[in-house]
């Protein structure tokens, strides 16, 4: 029998720059694990932060749960995913249509290489 190797799910939460608060993903996030990233979001909200970026790049999986989050982040304040997007991620967003909903940007680096992306690809 073969034993499945998970990616423990991390979230780094960078300084913020000029307003914008950086919120780094990495790994698979479930409904076990999806709590890290709903935490870091809240307190974003919570700190009046004008723009949210939520790096998706090292993102391997992601469910229902941490879509959720992401939706519910979306709705109260101003959220950016960047990416670049994992297959199975942007599968997640393209079957349940909220790709349309979500701003996304490229990559977490702004149009002069050094802030965060604010705006949508």
């Amino acid at each position: 029998m073969s034993e499945v190797t998970r990616t423990a799910a991390r979230v780094e939460v960078l300084p913020d720059r000029n307003g914008t608060r950086v919120i780094v993903c990495a790994g698979e996030f479930d409904i076990d694990s999806e709590g890290l990233a709903r935490a870091a979001l809240d307190t974003a909200h919570r700190d009046g932060i004008a723009t949210t970026v939520v790096d998706l790049a090292g993102v391997s999986f992601a469910d229902s749960s941490m879509l959720n989050t992401l939706i519910m982040a979306h709705n109260r304040q101003h959220l950016v995913l960047a990416g670049p997007l994992h297959p199975q991620v942007l599968r997640l967003l393209e079957i349940s249509g909220t790709d349309l909903f979500f701003n996304i940007a490229a990559d977490v680096t702004g149009p002069d290489g050094t802030g965060p992306a604010v705006e949508p690809q």
